[in-house]
């Protein structure tokens, strides 16, 4: 089994800024794309920013130029830099992160969730 286990979320102001970590235990082979998303108060889940093993990264639109994803795979980790944080940012952000625990077999994971909360 893999965990998926997130960090960094809270209270800050708007316009102020936050890193969320994540990190992946358990019988990991390799991981492929990780990610981030993230569901506010009535809405769906929304991916936020993803980063494939080559390093390529997407974001939302509402985030681009705000927040940068990256990832240390020696240390089976992905991050979140969020700056210039805005009230509709408040949600809870999810790691999700594919990964094979053998040659053959891929599944995708997530994380208990982080709650960011961005109010003055």
């Amino acid at each position: 089994q893999v965990q998926l286990v997130e960090s960094g979320g809270g209270l800050v102001q708007p316009g102020g800024s936050l890193r969320l970590s994540c990190a992946a235990s358990g019988s990991i082979f390799s991981i492929y794309t990780m990610g981030w998303y993230r569901r506010a108060p009535g809405k769906q889940r929304e991916l936020v920013a993803r980063i494939t093993s080559g390093g390529s990264t997407n974001y939302a639109d509402s985030v681009k130029g705000r927040f940068t994803i990256s990832r240390d795979d020696a240390k089976n980790a992905v991050y979140l830099q969020m700056n210039s944080l805005k009230p509709e940012d408040t949600a809870v952000y999810y790691c999700n992160a594919d990964v094979k625990t053998t040659a053959r077999v891929l599944n995708d994971y997530w994380g208990q969730g982080t709650q960011v909360t961005v109010s003055s």
